[in-house]
């Protein structure tokens, strides 16, 4: 997924955390004083890292339409998607509903756009 997104050549760091270290990140970098499901740093244009909050994801898979594994999987494509710049509209959207299908075989259900 990672090097269909943003290249062979991007340098991408997979955290996985909890509800803590995501609260502390959100609230630290986007003023946000609440855990959230993925956030996305980038480091340089070749480089970056996406930290998924699983306990957070836990709670929220259901109101996705998806399983748990799937809903990880959308987070993480959400992510690379913010990696590469893209931000919250239709042109995000649109690309993620071809990578879920492309690498997950599904879509994402109707509450969709309430990710963070």
């Amino acid at each position: 997924m990672a090097e269909s997104v943003l290249g062979k050549s991007y340098d991408l760091s997979l955290v996985f955390c909890g509800e803590a270290e995501s609260h502390k990140l959100n609230y630290q970098y986007r003023g946000k004083d609440k855990p959230t499901n993925v956030l996305s740093f980038p480091i340089s244009p070749n480089s970056g890292e996406i930290f998924i909050d699983l306990k957070t994801a836990e709670k929220e898979y259901k109101n996705f339409g998806l399983s748990f594994q799937k809903f990880v999987g959308y987070l993480f494509i959400h992510g690379l998607l913010h990696l590469k710049g893209m931000e919250h509209g239709y042109t995000m959207e649109k690309a993620e509903k071809t990578l879920l299908k492309k690498f997950l075989n599904t879509q994402v259900g109707s509450s969709h756009n309430n990710r963070h």
